[in-house]
Formats: structure tokens, sequence, C-alpha cells
């Protein structure tokens, strides 16, 4: 999907550049995944309805639509995505709403940012239908701000099995659905062929061991006259890199029993991979090539400069105006020898605030932009380019597997990890890119640092729990 992501490098941006979104999702608005800021993320035909594996598509055929009633309804809808988005999502999803459910009319909203969203579920005036990162569906759960969609998504058969596995994970709390997914990205290694044949080492065959990626990230360094890099060969924090990307690729867990488990020893190696990086190659070097790249307005990947780069499959979507010059490709993010490939994903969801007063017609427009109807409506839009869904009928349907890039990260989907669903899910995400930070620029031991991780965010949730 296209993602509204932060791309600038600058100095403290180089140790914790991770724009968020996840999250993830398409539009044509501003998305980073940052766990819950969201200026943040990812054709017009009718579609046919149709029944996925496992169960009903969601919104397909579905009884007690309140758009059978001769009465006239309006849902409040709020989105959080600008630029043209909510212009183009009424075009190719919400007027195809409309005509199917004359008697729904469908009130769309930009509204940036969740503060707001939170101050009118408060003082009991909510939209009927909001955009919300899926990362924090748990945490907004937990505190009573959602409504609880379990019942309707039971009555009306929406299945799991519609879904990818993490993101429908994400979309739950407590083994209640509080969320139905919408868009989803997830993360690879983007590798430049062109400098690996330079250095010596065979373009068709990217490393698939973080040993291998060590050995050839190596040989790519390169240093100019002024004693800065020309050239790098990996920067584990630069753009989707991150100890989360790391841990999981090493098998490490942030849960684990329903206890969050931040200090993980395989965290506490990634994060320590990440530090001898930083060490090896000098920080203020690294930074110093990072802010370089962040004056040239491009991905730095895109430069030519950069071998290799663990970045998500929205990047895709810069080709058309980057047009580079090099020969590149995509794989799977190594993890040590002997391990899985593995990667994980982000995304937004649409939800309905606690306190919605239209919830029948709210269930309708939900269950309809959040379901097969919807999600192939903007999945065929003229500029959808590299977004990829949250169901994968949809994704196969539009035989998105036939781009051999996009394939890669379509494949890794449906044994995505995703970030533990707490409330505290947030404070965990804001303490491991601090520690993160810490780590790089030689402030703190790994194990201890996640130690102290461990300690804020169960202190953090025995407060809530209080």
């Amino acid at each position: 999907m296209k993602k509204w992501k932060l791309t600038s490098i600058s100095i403290a941006a180089l140790a914790t550049v991770v724009a968020l979104s996840g999250c993830g999702s398409s539009g044509n608005g501003g998305n980073g995944e940052n766990g819950g800021n969201t200026a943040n993320t990812d054709g017009g035909n009718k579609a046919a309805n149709g029944n996925a594996a496992g169960g009903n598509a969601a919104g397909d055929n579905a009884p007690a639509d309140a758009g059978s009633s001769d009465k006239e309804v309006t849902v409040n809808f709020w989105v959080n995505w600008g630029g043209d988005f909510k212009k183009d999502y009424q075009k190719y999803v919400i007027d195809e709403f409309e005509k199917k459910y004359p008697n729904i009319k469908v009130k769309m909203t930009y509204v940036e940012g969740t503060d707001k969203l939170l101050t009118s579920i408060a003082g009991g005036n909510p939209p009927d239908v909001a955009q919300l990162d899926r990362f924090i569906v748990g945490s907004w759960a937990a505190k009573g701000s959602l409504e609880d969609l379990t019942p309707l998504a039971e009555r009306d058969n929406i299945s799991k099995d519609d879904y990818y596995p993490a993101v429908w994970a994400e979309a739950n709390y407590d083994n209640k659905t509080y969320a139905l997914p919408w868009g989803t990205d997830d993360r690879a290694l983007y590798y430049n062929k062109t400098l690996l044949k330079e250095a010596g080492l065979d373009p068709e065959k990217p490393p698939t061991t973080m040993e291998e990626l060590d050995m050839m990230s190596d040989k790519i360094f390169k240093k100019g006259g002024n004693g800065k890099y020309d050239t790098v060969g990996f920067i584990p924090w630069m753009n989707q890199g991150s100890i989360y990307a790391y841990s999981w690729a090493m098998d490490g867990k942030f849960e684990d029993g329903g206890q969050l488990t931040p200090n993980d020893p395989q965290n506490v190696k990634a994060l320590q991979w990440m530090a001898d990086y930083a060490k090896k190659y000098n920080i203020a070097t690294l930074s110093s090539f990072s802010n370089a790249m962040g004056q040239t307005g491009l991905n730095p990947f895109w430069t030519g400069k950069v071998g290799f780069v663990v970045d998500g499959n929205w990047i895709l979507n810069d080709l058309a105006k980057t047009k580079p010059t090099f020969e590149w490709g995509v794989t799977p993010i190594p993890g040590p020898e002997g391990t899985q490939p593995t990667t994980w994903s982000g995304g937004f969801s649409y939800i309905m605030p606690k306190g919605a007063k239209q919830k029948e017609a709210a269930w309708t427009l939900l269950k309809f932009i959040a379901g097969y109807d919807g999600t192939l409506l903007w999945a065929k839009r003229p500029d959808a380019g590299n977004d990829i869904t949250a169901m994968p009928k949809v994704n196969t349907e539009l035989k998105m597997e036939e781009n051999p890039n996009l394939k890669v990260f379509l494949d890794l989907m449906p044994n995505a990890h995703f970030r533990p669903v707490s409330p505290v899910g947030q404070k965990l995400w804001d303490e491991m890119f601090r520690v993160q930070d810490l780590a790089i620029n030689g402030k703190g031991e790994p194990q201890a640092l996640l130690d102290e991780v461990k300690k804020n965010v169960d202190s953090e949730l025995a407060k809530i729990s209080k």
C-alpha cells in the first residue's frame, strides 16, 4: 500500500528511523507507522460478491443491513489520512457503497491524528466509524474507547480466515473483535545488485543469513578522500530496519504466555548486533552519510549508494518517479544460520467508537469498507501501485503475485509477526526505540537496557490493571 512514511534521515532520526505506520496501509495521504501517531502507511469497478476460503467474505450477503430500511440515515465517518485520500476514497469506495445502500449517507471527514477522536469519545459525541492504526486497537479497547464488534461479526459470519493471521490478531483484544482490518504492509531486504557486482560478489545471490549479510555488506563500505563514506553496505537502523525486525529474525519474542518479554535473550542479541555495526563503522560517520542522503530528497536506497536496506513494499511505488539506474532486487530479511526468513506487518483498521449513535448503519458501512467489496474497490483504483491488502483473496484476484518484487512481500504475509496487542503496546514501542538509540550510540549495554524496558512496561501495565 502507499505508505505515508517519514523518510528524512537526520542524525536524530538515524537511530530511530522507522516511520511507523505501520503501521501501515494505503492511501493518498500521509501516514507514518509510528505506533499510533497518524500523519501515518499504504479501481472502481463494482466488485462481485464472493466467499473467501474458510468463511463468508466480510460484507458479502450479510443479514440485517441497515441499508434495507426506508429511513435515511447519515453515518459520520472520520479518516486521518490527508492529501488526496479523502477525495479518492469517496470516489472509488464510498460512492459505490451509497449506490448499494441508498438509505445510508456517509459524511466523511478528515481529522488529523487521534486526539480529537479520543476527546469526542470521552465527550459522548463520537463519529460512527473511524480509521485507526491497528497497532493501538488493543490499548483503546482496554480503556473502553471502542465498541465490541464480536456479536455483530458472529451474527454476520465475518471470519478471521478472510484476513491474514497477523492483521486479524491486531484487530482483536482479550478474545474479542474491536476492529476490522484494512490494508497492510510488511518488510523485506532490498539489495543493490550493481554494488554487489562491483564488490566482487554474485549479484544474483543475495544473503540468506545474517552472517552472509555481514560479510557482503562489509565489502561494499567505501570511504572517499574526505574520510566519509561514498557507499555503505548496510545500516541496520536505516528506514524500516529496527530492533523489532532483527529480534524476530533471530527468533526473539516480545510476548510469551501473556507476559511482555522485551528482554528475551534473542532480543538482546539483536540489539547487540545493531550496536556492533555502530561501533565497527563509526556511528558519527554513518550519521554523516545518512544526513547527506537526507539532503537528496530520495529514499537512501534509490540513490544507489546503499548496498542493503530493510524497507516496506510501499517504496516500490517510488519507481515511477525515481527510475533507478542500477540493478536491484528484493529478498526476505535474513536471520542467523538455521532460522527461517521472517517479517513483521502493520496497517490500519476501521473501528466503531464507543457511543456511536448509528450502530447498525455504522456496522453496514464498516463491514463493506473493510470487507471484500470495499477492499477490492480500493485495491483496483488506478494508482494503487504496489499496495497489498489485508485480504489474501483480493490480492490473489488481482494477480499481485505476478510482480516478482511484490511477491516477496506477499509470500511472507501468512507468517508475519505483529507487535504485541497490549494496553501498553505504545509504551513498549517507544521504549524499544529509546534503548535502540542509546545502544547504537554507545550509551548502555543491550542486556541492561532491555531489562530496563521490561521493568518500565511491567510497571505501566500494573498501573493500568489496578
